[in-house]
């Protein structure tokens, strides 16, 4: 019997499970919890890229573009390793000449620089506003490897691109590398993979599994029971930051790229929305009284 998920809507910040960003779970026996599966952002991302020729008639590519600006800032930890990080502090990048919009590896570059810049074996994250990010393989010659459209198709880059600015994303996730001829294999085999084939739920776990080749970033390829061991941590600024636990990597993967999309002013705005309620909640348990005389 194979593995039947039902597509959920988005649940909203009051319905995750957070978790003090240092606490520290030690329990590593048996579990049982529930997962938090997101809708696949794929199809919305298609449909969003149709409108893309419709921001003022100019290519996005060309577009001003501040990632420090739209991007949310976060880190996923499983347990106590961090295992992804995007921070522009300036102790977390490193310019290089000729960066735009951002800092180091997190600068983006329109689709004919990146030809440039990239090698076979890496990933390319194209960015645009109020759009979810989309992943690539760049496999030489041009050419790169996605998951679009529920299949993994072989396209130029700068077709990929659909006018949007991009980055090479090799140093967002942590976990060790395979070799590039090993990432590039992995890529192609898959080409012509879709529909039910597929067992990545959207193009950054595809291309993320291509680099790494861990089952995690594959659709149900992690099984958790109990408390979940994935942490999002979203920096809101001024030394604040709220986490949010998930029980696979790939349910936490939605949540950012929703994130992504969405932008961090309303991320930002959410969250404080969330965290004023629950405070004001604390305060009711801690002063009855005070519930009381509003009531």
């Amino acid at each position: 019997m194979g593995n039947q998920v039902e597509k959920l809507t988005h649940l909203n910040y009051k319905e995750v499970p957070t978790a003090d960003p240092t606490g520290m779970d030690r329990d590593e026996g048996p579990r049982i919890g529930v997962s938090y599966i997101f809708s696949n952002d794929d199809d919305e991302l298609e449909q969003q890229q149709d409108s893309v020729h419709d921001l003022g008639g100019e290519n996005p590519a060309l577009q001003p573009y501040d990632p420090q600006l739209h991007e949310v800032e976060c880190s996923v930890y499983y347990r106590d390793e961090c295992i992804y990080q995007k921070s522009f502090s300036e102790e977390d990048t490193q310019l290089e000449e000729g960066d735009e919009g951002g800092g180091g590896h997190l600068s983006t570059y329109t689709p004919e620089n990146l030809l440039n810049r990239c090698k076979p074996g890496d990933l390319v994250e194209f960015v645009c506003q109020a759009q979810y990010p989309h992943w690539v393989v760049y496999v030489g010659d041009f050419q790169v490897v996605h998951l679009h459209r529920l299949e993994v198709v072989n396209s130029f880059l700068t077709d990929a691109s659909q006018g949007r600015r991009g980055r090479i994303a090799n140093q967002l996730y942590r976990y060790k590398p395979l070799s590039p001829a090993v990432v590039v294999r992995n890529a192609l085999e898959q080409v012509g993979c879709k529909d039910r084939d597929l067992s990545w739920r959207n193009s950054e776990c595809f291309a993320a599994w291509c680099r790494y080749g861990k089952r995690e970033f594959k659709i149900g390829g992690e099984l958790r029971i109990g408390k979940q061991p994935y942490r999002l941590q979203i920096r809101l600024g001024d030394k604040r930051s709220h986490t949010l636990e998930f029980q696979s990597l790939e349910d936490l993967i939605m949540e950012k790229r929703r994130n992504d999309q969405i932008g961090r002013a309303a991320v930002i705005q959410e969250l404080s929305s969330h965290l004023q309620a629950a405070e004001e909640e604390e305060e009711d348990h801690h002063h009855p009284g005070a519930q009381t005389a509003v009531e």
